[in-house]
């Protein structure tokens, strides 16, 4: 096989176009410390983007190899762009073992970055985020605590991919904490969580197989369509009521823009909840969702 062919089936197992997920908070954090400081230290942000990411390429690549050790991924018969892994396994691209070592690698080089801002920065604050953040991320997946598998892989997704980028973040640049970048996560970490709970619906014969409960196995498919849409609805209503109070730029407001997009997402996913193809507009628009509000809150605190 060519260098390039290679190259593109390790880009396909990383799954980067999910970065953005991780992106978005990290910038987010540094610029709500930006506009209360009044300038970004560029070194420090850009090693923090660069180890967020690599601790979140650590993640996608532990979760193909659980998933793959579970059976979960064997089980998965309707895979999508979205969800069922990358398949670099179960298409025998790259062996198991190369993709857990590719695991470790990124995780180590994530906490290199982590343990670098933790010695220049007071204090052993970066150091307790980044454990939790990595502890997360490898056990979402991995047993014993298999959070992913145990129905609370949602609330971990939002607090890894909210509170806990979006704070270690403002922490790198303004070395100290607050309560505003706590409320500037909770859309982005919201939507985070809910960009994981969509892509269940595609896969739940395959996590029923193997005892995989997330909230749609748990709850079945329509009553979790109906749930992941009044909390979609609630982020808005969470994100409003932030603006208003103040607690976070009324210029956010502008996030009231995708709600269309929003209305979409949710009718789509209750009319084809049991479909797959017909639902993969749906997984795409919560992506969008995340992306786009996370920049309309970022513009917020620019402006």
């Amino acid at each position: 096989m060519s260098y390039s062919g290679k190259s593109m089936i390790w880009i396909k197992a990383l799954r980067m176009p999910f970065l953005t997920v991780t992106v978005v908070p990290v910038i987010l954090g540094a610029v709500v410390a930006c506009r209360e400081i009044g300038h970004m230290n560029w070194f420090n942000f850009l090693l923090t983007l660069l180890g967020g990411c690599f601790i979140h390429l650590g993640l996608n690549l532990c979760n193909d190899y659980y998933d793959h050790v579970s059976g979960n991924d064997e089980a998965n018969r309707h895979p999508t762009p979205f969800s069922g892994g990358s398949r670099v396994i179960q298409d025998r691209l790259l062996p198991a073992r190369a993709v857990l070592f590719a695991s470790l690698m990124f995780f180590i080089l994530g906490a290199m970055i982590g343990l670098y801002l933790n010695h220049v920065l007071p204090g052993n604050v970066i150091l307790w985020i980044g454990v939790l953040g990595v502890c997360v991320a490898v056990f979402y997946t991995a047993p014993p605590l298999s959070l992913g598998y145990r129905g609370f892989g949602e609330i971990f997704v939002a607090l890894g991919f909210g509170p806990l980028l979006v704070c270690g973040s403002y922490y790198v640049q303004k070395q100290s904490l607050s309560i505003h970048p706590v409320w500037a996560s909770i859309p982005v970490g919201i939507l985070a969580a809910l960009v994981l709970y969509i892509n269940e619906f595609p896969d739940y014969s395959a996590d029923s197989a193997v005892n995989k409960n997330t909230i749609v196995v748990k709850m079945g498919r329509e009553n979790a369509a109906a749930l992941f849409s009044v909390i979609l609805l609630a982020n808005y209503l969470i994100t409003v009521s932030c603006a208003l109070m103040g607690w976070i730029p009324f210029s956010a407001l502008a996030v009231v823009v995708t709600l269309p997009l929003a209305v979409t997402v949710i009718i789509t996913l209750n009319k084809n909840c049991y479909m797959i193809q017909e639902l993969l507009p749906a997984n795409a628009g919560v992506i969008k969702l995340h992306l786009i509000s996370g920049l309309l809150l970022i513009g917020s605190y620019l402006i």
